[in-house]
Order: structure tokens, then sequence, then C-alpha cells
């Protein structure tokens, strides 16, 4: 799952790099042709989003660090963490609710796909099946129980195991 965001952050990463090489130089250029620089609109926008595309350049090589060094075998058996999907129930509102926990990148809460380090994740995160859990939503503190719980190594143990004919 990693792989993919991978795969996009790299993809924004060479696009962004090729434009800070390539095309800024030449917009920058192209403004100073145009004169007085104090009061040149071109320039000062071809400044400005050299300054944002260098800025998010060093957050996607962070970020992308950061994806490097998940270690899966260093999260929890048998607690919610990355990768676990979470079939929580609504008492006050008697239904089920599935979600995966997923990075930043992958989060699509109307998908189910809840990051680790929103509000909702992280309150799920290190919890077990049957545990109780307040959430603090938007619409208000709701409390779930974790009917079951689906991690990682639980997901990686059945595309490992053989198939039945």
């Amino acid at each position: 799952m990693t792989q993919h965001v991978k795969d996009r952050l790299q993809a924004e990463l060479d696009e962004l790099d090729t434009e800070l090489r390539v095309h800024l130089p030449r917009e920058i250029k192209k403004a100073k042709e145009f004169g007085d620089l104090r009061e040149n609109a071109e320039y000062h926008a071809a400044l400005a989003r050299q300054q944002f595309v260098q800025a998010r350049i060093g957050q996607l090589r962070q970020r992308l660090i950061e994806l490097a060094s998940i270690d899966t075998s260093k999260v929890p058996e048998g607690k919610a963490a990355y990768g676990s999907t979470l079939v929580l129930y609504d008492g006050e509102r008697e239904e089920e609710i599935t979600y995966r926990l997923v990075t930043p990148e992958e989060s699509d809460p109307p998908a189910g796909l809840i990051s680790t380090t929103s509000p909702v994740g992280k309150s799920l995160m290190g919890r077990e099946e049957g545990d109780e859990v307040k959430v603090v939503t938007p619409a208000g503190a709701r409390t779930f129980e974790i009917r079951r719980l689906t991690t990682l190594h639980d997901e990686l143990r059945q595309k490992a195991a053989p198939q039945p004919e």
C-alpha cells in the first residue's frame, strides 16, 4: 500500500524538481527582461513560486525518507496500528463502521481510510479487539466498541496462506 504512495510522492517530486531546475529559471529570466524588479509582478510571482516549490520539495523528500523507514516488523501484533482494519460498533447509532488506518497521504475518510495522525486514528492506535474507544469527531464525542481487528500482520499471513483451488 505504501508503495503506491511512495510512487505518487516521487512523481510529484520529479515534476517539481523539473519545474525548479528548468521552468522557473526561464520565467525569472523572462520577468527580469521587463525591467524594474521592484514593481515587476511577474518576477515576484516567479520568486514566490520558486520558494514554494523549494519548500514542497523539502517536504516530499522528508516524507519519502519517513515512508522508507516504515518497518512492518515493528508494527505491533494484536493492536491497532498502521495497516489495521477495524470494525467499530457505534451503540448510539446502532451501526458498524469499518476504518483502515493508513498514512496521511492515503487518507480518504469517506472511503474509510483514516490517517494514523488524525484525531480518530490517534484514538484507535494501540487499541485491541473488544476495547471501548471514545473518539472526538467534528460532530462531537462518540464511543465505539472495537468488534473486529485485522492487523497488517494478519493480512500478510492471509496473503501468504495457500489458497484453495
